[in-house]
C-alpha cells in the first residue's frame, strides 16, 4: 500500500512539476501515473547502482553530481513512459530537484504504511 501512496505523491509531484518547467511535459493524468510509478521504480532499483558506480565523481564533487544522476533519472523515467517528456539537460535536472522537494513536502503527510497522517499539537499529560 505503501509503494501506491508513494507512486501517486511522485504523480502528483511530476504534473505540477510540468506546470511549471519548460522542457517538461505530460500529456495526461494516466501518464503522470505511469511517470510517479516508473520513477519509484528507477529509484528503487536504478540509482542505488548509479550511486555506487559513480561515487567518486559525487565525493568529489561534495555530492553535486547526485542533481545530475536524479536528472538522469527523470530522463530515464521520460525514455520507458509514452506521454511524458523531458527535453534537454537543465530541464531534468530542474526538474528532478523540483519534483524532489515536492515529493518531500508531499510525503511528510504520508506514513509508510500509506496512511495519512494528521499532524497536530499534543497536549502535556496532566493539562
Amino acid at each position: 500500500m505503501g509503494f501506491v501512496v508513494r507512486a501517486l505523491v511522485n504523480a502528483a509531484a511530476i504534473y505540477l512539476v510540468a506546470l511549471v518547467v519548460p522542457g517538461i511535459e505530460v500529456s495526461s493524468v494516466w501518464a503522470a501515473l505511469g511517470a510517479g510509478a516508473v520513477l519509484g521504480l528507477v529509484n528503487a532499483v536504478v540509482r542505488p547502482i548509479l550511486l555506487l558506480l559513480t561515487l567518486p565523481f559525487t565525493l568529489l564533487t561534495l555530492g553535486l553530481f547526485l542533481l545530475v544522476l536524479n536528472g538522469f533519472c527523470l530522463w530515464l523515467t521520460s525514455a520507458l513512459v509514452g506521454g511524458f517528456a523531458v527535453t534537454g539537460f537543465w530541464a531534468a535536472v530542474l526538474g528532478a530537484l523540483l519534483v524532489s522537494a515536492v515529493s518531500f513536502v508531499l510525503n511528510a503527510f504520508v506514513s509508510d504504511r500509506g496512511g495519512i497522517v494528521v499532524i497536530g499539537r499534543s497536549e502535556a499529560p496532566g493539562r
